[in-house]
């Protein structure tokens, strides 16, 4: 660590005035070394460095990733704050009394790729694998194929060229497979696709009985997993009897597991599984790792999971993203030979798609990736952003706003704080004034949800709060509203605590309307 010295109070206290650590990491490394037969600096500094990893979301620290590495970069006199070489410092960890080999009951451990890990999370993490691995390695007995080739025929159209239908194949997977993950993003009909899946499977089982269960990560992706179903069952062109089955009640997953209040445990767990054949869980990007692992261990091993959400999209707050890792891992292998004659046997399709590694993990079969986007021509703006952030680009996203080639994007230089009003003004009346000139709520709440400011900060001049008084004088100087009222009409409101009693969920927008069923008053309409 520092000149080889023991670290000090002193060396502490600098650490935590520049916020190399929180107060948090450094309670954590002095519980670890209290606990520990011999105080080492070395393991204090791992200690520390896995706790702070694990706060920013990360399910373990790599090691060979910080080794020689600086604490500070740019900080004059911090030159000796440096991380031990790997192999020094995997001698002293390993000597740690703190410190286990995987399937070790300590504090911390150590796997062979020189990953740490706080116990707990390496437990979540093994547990998840493994539990997805005898999914994945169990099969679906039974398929009816020509029942499947019929199925598959009438919910998606032939595509021209040679194109491949990756929801298609989404859907035949899905069929197949105990353990599916179907990863898109915005416009490539995640949830035109859940309807038919469901359909899929409930035509296989012939009239028998299926319990399914739709559950999303937060009760607003919840109600967008329920609306979805609904939209899509009433034009599925199936029998009656099919239609019926379909679900159309969809919970969070902590409702659907059910909460014990003050514990961190569900009522439903590997003791006590849910009755369910099959369970779909919509936005599963959100869940973290600690969630999965518990969810997965109260599946019965029989039951379907089938996983949607974007693995480019809405992290997990906590520790672990479980989808992007399970995309990755699919996505670099491909599919195997066996699963592509299969699907151009049975749908015909000559689906351009080259076989991956057949050495790869048997969970590549299980993970199809949704390409085509529906929203977004080959010639939008947003669709050529979007693709270079996902491929990590910046320089070439930076390029595409700047170009001035695209209808749909236009670069402005960020104006001075005394100038903001006079360049927002103009685009806050063309997108606010329809809104609130009409009396219809379902007009308005559509008229709002074509104009939006995104900020990337909270506080300052150009953060929300700054940006949203901003917006009121604009339309006040107007006379478009009348702000001398907390309440007054087109004003928009944000749910930010769920209320199962009125369906409404955090996140979920109103807007204040006068009602045209009473005297008038006010009132905030959700749709």
């Amino acid at each position: 660590m520092k000149s080889g010295l023991a670290m000090n109070q002193i060396d502490i206290q600098y650490l935590l005035d520049h916020g190399v650590f929180s107060e948090l990491d450094i309670h954590f490394a002095r519980l670890m070394a209290r606990l520990s037969e011999k105080e080492d600096e070395d393991v204090f500094l791992a200690a520390s460095l896995v706790s702070r990893a694990t706060g920013e979301g990360h399910v373990c620290l790599d090691l060979s990733t910080v080794e020689g590495e600086p604490l500070f970069t740019g900080e004059p006199g911090t030159d000796g704050f440096v991380c031990p070489r790997l192999e020094e410092w995997r001698k002293k960890l390993d000597s740690s009394s703190v410190v286990g080999r995987p399937g070790d009951y300590r504090p911390l451990i150590l796997d062979d790729r020189s990953r740490l890990y706080l116990y707990r999370y390496w437990d979540y993490e093994n547990i998840l694998a493994n539990k997805i691995s005898e999914r994945v390695a169990s099969k679906i007995e039974g398929v009816d194929l020509p029942l499947l080739k019929d199925g598959l025929s009438k919910f998606f159209s032939p595509l021209e060229n040679g194109q491949t239908d990756w929801q298609k194949l989404a859907a035949f997977v899905s069929v197949l497979k105990k353990f599916c993950v179907v990863s898109g993003g915005p416009g490539t009909g995640k949830s035109t696709l859940i309807a038919r899946i469901i359909a899929l499977i409930l035509e296989q089982r012939k009239g028998n009985e299926m319990r399914i269960a739709l559950a999303a990560p937060t009760g607003k992706a919840a109600a967008r997993l329920q609306e979805a179903i609904q939209n899509g069952k009433e034009t599925l062109p199936v029998e009656e009897t099919v239609k019926e089955a379909v679900p159309t009640e969809a919970s969070t997953i902590h409702r659907l597991l059910g909460t014990i209040p003050g514990s961190p445990y569900f009522r439903h767990n590997a003791e006590n599984p849910l009755p369910v054949d099959m369970v779909i869980v919509d936005e599963a990007s959100m869940v973290d790792l600690a969630l999965m692992s518990k969810f997965v261990q109260a599946l019965p091993s029989d039951a379907r999971l089938i996983l949607l959400g974007d693995k480019d999209q809405l992290a997990s707050v906590e520790a672990g993203a479980v989808l992007g890792d399970i995309c990755d891992t699919g996505r670099i292998h491909g599919f195997s030979k066996d699963l592509l004659s299969r699907f151009r046997e049975i749908t015909g399709d000559t689906a351009d798609i080259s076989p991956g590694n057949s050495s790869g993990p048997v969970i590549k079969d299980s993970v199809v990736e949704l390409k085509k986007n529906y929203r977004f021509g080959l010639e939008s703006g947003i669709r050529a952003v979007s693709l270079a952030v996902n491929q990590g680009d910046g320089n070439l996203a930076l390029r595409i706003l700047k170009s001035g080639e695209y209808d749909d994007i236009k670069w402005m230089t960020l104006p001075e704080q005394n100038d903001l009003y006079r360049v927002i003004r103009g685009n806050v009346l063309h997108g606010f004034k329809p809104c609130l000139e009409t009396k219809d709520p379902f007009e308005a709440h559509s008229l709002f949800g074509r104009f939006r400011i995104l900020c990337a900060l909270r506080k300052g001049p150009y953060g929300v709060s700054a940006q949203n008084l901003l917006v009121e004088q604009v339309l006040r100087d107007e006379n478009l509203i009348d702000t001398d009222k907390r309440w007054y009409r087109g004003r928009p409101v944000m749910i930010t605590k769920n209320d199962y009693n009125l369906g409404l969920f955090n996140g979920d927008i109103g807007i204040i309307l006068p009602d045209p069923e009473t005297d008038h008053t006010l009132r905030a309409f959700f749709l």
